[in-house]
């Protein structure tokens, strides 16, 4: 849009038009003062807050043009009543006055002020939002010193109201400002609070069951003006000015979420420094200035009481404290004899450079690399995946995006709520998936297909229909690609399909467009970059073989994996706490949580980005990418194992996606709009600003400009389960019973049981009621799960969610016996 210039009080501006003069202000340092607006948002107007005098130039209506004074300037026009800065775009010669220039502003603001103190508890001592609270600072710049209302008649209201076990509602604090609805209806697309009464007696309530069912619930405690919103987490649990920050990356999911976590030094933790809040940073190339629920709540297994604080080794079957050096020579020793029957197993919890001292290692040593990973298919990413320049938020008109096998609201997030954003600026949406998922009301078009005919869904849009025409004629396309119903081998044939889609339509080596895995764990695009693999057949992999674990606990999630680990000829374990793979281990390696280190995460949209230490180290642990130089030292064999920006510095010459990066780079700023942190509470919420770095994404082969080839996808055969049958397929969850998760009580709820979902007519037809017990068999494995029905399900389909200890990875025709009802 074309820019316009105005002035603000006597300062000239000049900003594109369209632009709220709220906003404009801001652009040339001039604080208007708001509670309802939000610059993420759509004004209302609601609070009056940002009442200032508007002039506008007369206009002569014969000639359409302005009417000048004697000297020759536009007559400017003011208008009786003072207007709502957040409401008034600004326009060509418009004049503003602020409360600076202006008593009769300053004069509306200090009323505003006065008229929401009326009935405003006197809770700022005991107030979570205490020291960063907008109400409480606009109250010491235009709030009167004395109250002329008479205390007597000041409104009582309930102080807890739970709107769900993670949010709680003060009614007596809350402004009715309506920010936190208008995030559920506009932002997040999920209306489940609002208004409720009228006039005086107008309260936020619920409107779904269970209460506030939303993942993105804490966000409204961040925009929040007032103490009104907090969280079940932080409630009570310190005031703002006594905690420290650092900045973090989320570890949840393969968004790469930017963090800020707050901690402080607590006696009822034995003196110990203890989290207690994970507050969003600020990136909008990233997760803007959001963060799921998922991520904001489940960070209590860094201070698990199964953290390993020194090295173990098994001694007649039972592992007993030991020395580093101890456990360091033994494990160098049986490692070292294995030469090619050496296994090193990864996951996509650690760091770049841990991953790239194991993939050394095990290269060195003559052994294989392998990422403990239920979805294939990350070469391609490396390939045609997005480059350098991806921004989600640069997707609109003319754009498509296509979600295939993966419900982005439950596997990750803020993709989906930035994805949803991307559709409403005119974006061509494609969802392609089995069943329903809440990303289908704002896609253009919806795929239903049955599971086993992914490949074949994707390849009908090289065809020629509406859908395939769309997506082939945008200006830019991205293929979100997942496991959803499919396991390794599928999720690899989804992959290729959709990088065969991309090349023949050419949308790769282009920044805004390409291929994103959507993987189970944060880190997994760097394990893809450094060339890890996967195995059809992992159990088979680590039989009879010295294998080396580090991050990942298959023993735990599968008893079949388990069974392997025990006929392992020797087995090293390395991680954070006491998992089931480490009980089986003949060394236990102790190491640092992401809070107590530094190093870098690539996330699945391929971009590198930096972590920070926040928490004193537990015990003796160490870095991973240190244990791992330590024990290549005693193989003969020379890694980086004292500075991670070393470490990563040799991995940026090993590995051509990551050329020209290093810590510097990655910890680079610039400005960004809006304007958040902590002197901004008052405009952009509680989010913190972005001082230690964007990140930076790397390039694909395709946008290097070298030759590469795809390998074609395979049609994995279907399966077809006989009458009494059913087909049972592995889907994602949000919260689930990983190591990650299960140790946030606050999330309970939210997690629940095992279970599995039918179609009601299944259900019934097994004789299977929701809420019943069933016994679930496949291969000889069996489990014990609650049933869940769902209409969107095809009859027949029975949908088993991971890290619920089923173990179930792959398709697989499955069969339910004996339910039990229970209460």
């Amino acid at each position: 849009m074309a820019d316009v210039t105005l002035t603000i009080d006597n300062k000239q501006v000049t900003v594109p038009a369209g632009m709220l003069v709220v906003d404009a202000a801001k652009k040339a340092g001039i604080d208007i003062p708001v509670f309802c607006y939000h610059p993420k948002m759509e004004p209302a107007g609601m609070c009056r807050m940002c009442l200032v005098e508007v002039g506008r130039p007369m206009i002569d209506r014969a000639t359409g043009k302005p009417v000048l004074d004697e000297k020759g300037e536009p007559k400017v026009q003011f208008m009786p009543k003072l207007e709502t800065a957040c409401t008034n775009p600004v326009s060509e010669g418009m004049v503003v006055k602020t409360q600076l220039t202006s008593e009769r502003a300053k004069s509306g603001q200090k009323e505003t002020v006065e008229f929401l103190l009326t009935s405003h508890p006197l809770d700022c001592p005991i107030c979570d939002k205490g020291g960063e609270c907008p109400l409480q600072n606009l109250t010491m710049e235009h709030g009167p010193g004395k109250s002329r209302f008479i205390f007597d008649e000041k409104q009582r209201l309930a102080k807890h109201v739970p709107l769900g076990e993670l949010i709680w509602l003060d009614r007596e604090r809350c402004i009715q400002c309506g920010r936190c609805i208008r995030f559920q209806d506009d932002v997040a697309g999920e209306s489940v609070i609002g208004f409720d009464q009228r006039g005086r007696y107008t309260q936020i309530v619920t409107f779904s069951e269970p209460g506030f069912d939303s993942v993105f619930s804490g966000n409204t405690t961040d925009i929040c003006p007032v103490g009104a919103l907090t969280t079940a987490d932080f409630r009570f649990g310190a005031r703002p000015w006594e905690l420290q920050a650092a900045p973090s990356i989320c570890s949840q999911c393969p968004v790469g979420c930017n963090t800020v976590i707050n901690t402080r030094r607590e006696a009822k933790a034995d003196g110990k420094i203890v989290i207690k809040r994970i507050m969003p940073r600020q990136n909008e190339q990233v997760n803007e200035i959001w963060l799921c629920d998922k991520g904001r709540f489940a960070h209590h297994h860094f201070a698990s009481e199964d953290r390993l604080t020194k090295p173990l080794i098994n001694k007649e079957d039972k592992l007993a404290k030991a020395s580093w050096k101890s456990a360091l020579d033994l494990a160098s020793e049986k490692l070292s004899a294995a030469k090619k029957n050496l296994v090193v197993l990864a996951s996509g919890r650690l760091s770049n450079e841990d991953l790239f001292n194991l993939k050394s290692l095990a290269d060195m040593a003559g052994g294989k690399a392998l990422l403990y990973s239920d979805m294939g298919g990350g070469a391609l990413t490396t390939r045609v995946g997005v480059s350098a320049g991806f921004d989600l938020g640069k997707l609109g008109a003319g754009d498509a995006i296509l979600v295939a096998a993966s419900d982005l609201y439950e596997e990750a997030p803020i993709w989906w709520l930035r994805v949803k954003a991307a559709a409403e600026r005119g974006a061509t949406l494609i969802v392609a998936n089995p069943r329903a998922t809440k990303l289908d009301k704002h896609a253009k078009f919806v795929i239903r297909y049955s599971y086993g005919d992914e490949v074949t869904t994707i390849e009908d849009l090289k065809g020629k229909n509406k859908i395939a025409d769309a997506f082939r004629k945008a200006e830019n396309a991205v293929v979100f690609y997942g496991s959803e119903g499919v396991g390794l081998a599928g999720s690899a044939s989804v992959a290729a399909a959709a990088a065969e889609l991309l090349t023949e339509a050419g949308h790769v080596g282009k920044p805004n467009s390409g291929l994103i895995g959507v993987w189970g764990r944060a880190n997994d695009q760097g394990a893809w970059e450094m060339g890890f693999e996967t195995s059809d057949d992992l159990a088979e992999e680590l039989k009879g073989k010295a294998v080396y674990i580090a991050g990942a606990d298959p023993a735990g999630d599968d008893p079949a994996l388990a069974k392997a680990l025990k006929s392992a000829k020797f087995l090293v374990v390395q991680d954070i706490s006491l998992t089931a793979t480490a009980g089986l281990a003949d060394v236990v390696l102790p190491a640092q949580a992401i809070t107590e280190r530094e190093g870098t995460f690539t996330s699945g949209d391929r971009r590198v980005q930096r972590f920070y230490p926040v928490l004193p180290v537990t015990g003796e642990a160490r870095p991973d990418f240190a244990i791992t130089s330590q024990l290549a030292r005693g193989m003969n064999y020379i890694l980086e194992g004292e500075s991670p920006s070393i470490a990563f510095d040799y991995l940026t010459t090993e590995a051509k996606s990551f050329e020209g990066l290093h810590y510097a780079k990655l910890a680079e700023t610039t400005e960004q709009w809006p304007l958040v942190g902590r002197g901004e509470v008052n405009y952009g919420g509680t989010s913190y600003e972005n001082k230690h770095g964007l990140g930076a994404q790397l390039t694909s082969a395709a946008a290097r400009g070298e030759n590469y080839k795809l390998p074609a996808a395979k049609k994995v055969k279907s399966l077809r389960p006989k009458e009494g049958e059913l087909l049972a397929v592995p889907v994602t969850k949000l919260y689930d019973q990983g190591t990650t998760v299960i140790p946030a009580a606050l999330l309970a709820e939210r997690i629940g049981e095992a279970s599995v979902t039918l179609n009601p007519a299944t259900a019934e037809e097994l004789g299977a009621a929701a809420g019943e017990l069933v016994k679930l068999s496949w291969n000889g494995s069996q489990s014990e799960v609650r049933v869940r029905t769902d209409e969107s399900i095809s009859t027949g389909v029975a949908l088993v969610p991971r890290s619920f200890g089923m173990a179930l990875r792959e398709p697989v025709v499955a069969s339910v016996k004996s339910a039990k009802k229970v209460k």
